[in-house]
């Protein structure tokens, strides 16, 4: 198979070109730049370009079997400064993306969508696909209305979506600049003897899983014949109090704690079912917190020698 990865320069593409290549795949990348942490890979053909450049995208798509779609220009934190943005270039750039597929007969797309804000503040946990959708950012917002058109598209045109939910993901080659996950973002203060800002009390509950586990089930539903929406977290709740307290462990240093006011688009719980992605493709995230934590901190270390 021939797989076009957009945004397979980032954090969770990179590690999902990584297993399709293990897979024997190959790997056609569409990013906005190079990767950050490496250099290029040998054998996979990288294409530098605008997402929402609907000729780019075009010549990207041309002779692969499938697309995966990683490309979000906002963040869960960032959407909401500009939701006219969120919408112009994430939900029409994937409404343009799905045209050039099918005018070029690619059918297969795996769109990675969001566990932690599509679903708003759950009714129950831990929370199952069923689940109504109700977000309450900006950035749920646009990937539930990115959901919706894939199945208005699924419907009546034959393309052939699947859609991952992923929950919190984390490890090495993710951003550390405080906009995308707590995870890099508090080590790397962490690294740098800086305190750690927690919005509320510290009780927001989420599902953190190692990026490893996300990319083998993207790469294997992505590569399958299945349609449908599937989350894929780990199944376990992690406080933030419970997330520091692990990191003090793993990193041997005490963490100062500045508390701020709680914010409204925090969702309080969010932890994921997974059992249809167990049931119906074998996958179960096999990393746990302790591991997946050691093998980040060892990882934004070896981007700061002097903070061994």
């Amino acid at each position: 198979m021939k797989g076009l990865v957009i945004g397979g320069c980032g954090f969770i593409g990179s590690h999902v070109v990584d297993r399709l290549l293990r897979d024997g795949h190959q790997v056609r990348v569409f990013d906005r730049h190079e990767e950050s942490f490496r250099l290029a890979l040998a054998g996979v053909d990288y294409r530098i370009g605008d997402f929402t450049d609907k000729a780019q995208i075009a010549d990207a798509v041309q002779g692969v079997d499938a697309v995966f779609h990683f490309v979000s220009t906002t963040f869960p934190s960032t959407a909401s400064l500009n939701p006219q943005r969120d919408v112009r270039e994430n939900l029409i750039g994937t409404q343009q993306l799905i045209e050039v597929m099918l005018d070029a007969g690619v059918t297969r797309l795996l769109f990675l969508s969001s566990g932690g804000t599509v679903y708003g503040i759950p009714e129950r946990t831990p929370i199952s696909e069923t689940h109504p959708l109700r977000p309450i950012s900006a950035y749920g917002i646009t990937k539930t209305a990115i959901e919706h058109n894939l199945e208005m598209f699924r419907r009546a045109a034959g393309l052939r979506p699947i859609i991952v939910r992923a929950s919190n993901p984390f490890g090495p080659r993710q951003s550390h600049i405080g906009v995308q996950g707590v995870v890099s973002t508090f080590l790397n203060r962490i690294a740098n003897d800086e305190p750690i800002e927690i919005w509320g009390d510290g009780s927001v509950i989420r599902d953190y899983i190692d990026v490893q586990d996300l990319a083998d089930f993207c790469a294997l539903a992505g590569t399958s014949d299945r349609n449908g929406t599937y989350n894929a977290g780990s199944g376990r709740g992690t406080s933030l109090a419970e997330l520091l307290a692990v990191m003090e462990e793993v990193t041997g240093r005490e963490i100062v704690r500045v508390f701020k006011p709680a914010r409204v688009i925090d969702v309080p719980v969010s932890v994921l079912d997974c059992s249809a992605a167990e049931r119906n493709f074998g996958w179960k995230a096999q990393r746990d917190l302790r591991t997946g934590l050691q093998a980040t901190w060892n990882w934004i270390l070896s981007l700061k020698p002097s903070a061994v």
